[in-house]
């Protein structure tokens, strides 16, 4: 867990507004008793974790890909190939939908904007630093050229949405991992 008190206290504000925003449906199958903490799911999602991303193509078409993602500091941080359709999508149009989904037993539900972390031109942003130091330590230092063959992207959210049927079930069997 690398969550500051503060960036806890954001992460928890975003999950206790963004339910109340969702539709009936949505809410009678999400309620207080089927979700996580901030807390909780910041101990819950280590590591690298599958994303389902979605982006949109120039004739607003949807388009969804799996990607490596990393929840650090109360966001999802991403990567991609810079030469892929989906770093184009996200340069033109940076709002995207990402799901990170363990079966029946816990659903991450993601609506934001990407923010690129490193531009091949232009200055990185303030994070990269940290960020790359813990790519490197997950994926190993040499696993790719971190400058030109690939482009990270922090998921900064305006809605996110934690469903897990039984939360003690849940943050028990990711702690024995």
């Amino acid at each position: 867990m690398r969550e500051t008190p503060e960036e806890l206290a954001e992460l928890q504000a975003l999950l206790d507004a963004s339910l109340p925003r969702s539709t009936s449906h949505l809410r009678s199958i999400i309620d207080t008793e089927r979700t996580l903490t901030a807390s909780r799911l910041t101990q819950v999602l280590t590591g690298m974790r599958v994303l389902a991303l979605s982006t949109v193509t120039a004739k607003g078409e949807p388009r969804v890909s799996a990607v490596d993602g990393h929840f650090l500091h109360g966001r999802w941080h991403f990567g991609t190939a810079r030469g892929a359709a989906k770093a184009r999508h996200l340069a033109a149009r940076p709002a995207v939908s990402a799901a990170h989904l363990r079966g029946e037993d816990l659903g991450v539900f993601t609506h934001g904007t990407a923010e690129i972390l490193n531009p091949r031109d232009g200055e990185a942003d303030a994070d990269w630093p940290e960020l790359l130091a813990y790519l490197k330590e997950h994926y190993g230092a040499d696993a790719f050229d971190w400058e030109d063959d690939v482009v990270y992207y922090r998921l900064r959210p305006h809605w996110m949405t934690v469903y897990a049927p039984d939360p003690a079930k849940l943050t028990a069997a990711s702690s024995g991992s």
